[in-house]
């Protein structure tokens, strides 16, 4: 077991390693040959801090085991809103542009149920793969077309993130290229040993894949995403730090399910537990984002501890229904109670701070 875990931890590293070369290679190259920094963060860097998912999940589903996949992207996308940016606005609230309010934040959800959708009758296919890849195709061209009127002030962070600031040269050329070769044959690399290690470890702990899916692998390949809004937080670059969330939940439905569908030999089977539980938790975190978004246009601590304390609540569950404990039926009671109270409470601000806002923008008489 310990073998197992210490193959585990390496092959995250190298996974996390590989993804910061890739990032760090192909920004850099777009920067030099003109690309600007607006587009980098929106497609380049949001590509690139989703490679460790996409690696694991085709691998996985190339191997078979699609239950890894799907929990893998159903983890990852509940850690990412849950516990990243409840965690980051713990530390500093986050103010959120309003293209993600009017645009960006409905669109999550409505990929949540179209997924929803997609999988109901139990498997997802080749073709329903085809639809999510070409979807992200056309969410990729929306993203780069809608960045061309972001306001100055996001221009100006991402400017700052991702602009070129060294000069081009065929030194620096080669090495980047050398960067971007280096990023993907350790994510090849590193996705092998985590897969494998992730499968012995739900066999000792006879707990199955979708439940290391949802809890470690998600945690651990979603630890890029976590390094770049924390570190965009704390520099006050709020827009990177939500969107790169939202938009690495967006790619990982249409584009590391997609993909993951098309490999798999027989499709990705979704147990109906899944379809009972786990998707609905996934697409009323979709949902949540729509309030906590809409109140005052940021994300305050308060909102941030309650988004982190649905994460802690959730992650619980998921113990207790993979031990069969016999506290289940009272976590299930606490969430039915917990939830919709918490939930009510938020649409009830929301509402209100857009009435608010909407007198606010009325002239006076």
């Amino acid at each position: 077991m310990t073998n197992t875990i210490l193959l585990f931890i390496a092959g995250l590293v190298i996974l996390i390693l590989g993804a910061d070369l890739l990032v760090r290679g192909a920004s850099r190259l777009a920067a030099a040959f003109g690309v600007s920094p607006l587009v980098i963060g929106l497609t380049i860097v949001a590509i690139g801090t989703a490679s460790p998912e996409i690696a694991v999940s085709v691998q996985a589903a190339a191997n078979g085991q699609g239950d890894l996949t799907l929990g893998n992207v159903l983890g990852s996308n509940i850690f990412n809103i849950l516990f990243i940016l409840g965690a980051t606005s713990i530390v500093a609230p986050i103010v959120i542009a309003e293209q993600l309010i009017r645009k960006d934040a409905p669109i999550l959800l409505g990929v949540s149920l179209l997924t929803l959708a997609l999988v109901f009758d139990g498997n997802l296919g080749p073709m329903d793969g085809t639809i999510l890849l070409l979807l992200l195709v056309v969410y990729i061209v929306f993203a780069l077309k809608q960045s061309r009127s972001e306001s100055r002030k996001v221009q100006n962070e991402y400017a700052e993130e991702y602009a070129q600031k060294e000069p081009r040269t065929t030194g620096s050329i080669i090495i980047n290229g050398v960067f971007i070769v280096l990023g993907l044959g350790l994510l090849v690399w590193g996705s092998n040993w985590l897969v494998d290690s992730a499968v012995q470890i739900a066999k000792v702990l006879g707990v199955s894949e979708l439940v290391i899916g949802l809890t470690i692998v998600a945690i651990g390949t979603s630890l890029p995403e976590v390094a770049t809004s924390v570190i965009a937080a704390l520099k006050g670059e709020s827009d990177i730090a939500v969107g790169n969330a939202v938009g690495s939940n967006i790619f990982n439905l249409l584009g590391v399910l997609g993909i993951g569908s098309m490999v798999s030999p027989n499709g990705i089977f979704v147990a109906p537990h899944v379809l009972q539980f786990d998707l609905p938790v996934m697409i009323f975190v979709a949902l949540v984002t729509l309030p906590v978004f809409y109140i005052d246009s940021r994300i305050s601590r308060i909102e941030g501890g309650l988004l982190f304390s649905y994460y802690i609540v959730y992650m619980v569950y998921i113990i207790l229904r993979a031990a069969e404990s016999a506290a289940l039926s009272s976590m299930q009671f606490f969430i039915a109670f917990f939830v919709p109270i918490t939930f009510i409470a938020l649409v009830v601000v929301a509402v209100r701070s857009l009435r608010t806002k909407r007198q606010d923008k009325q002239p006076a008489r």
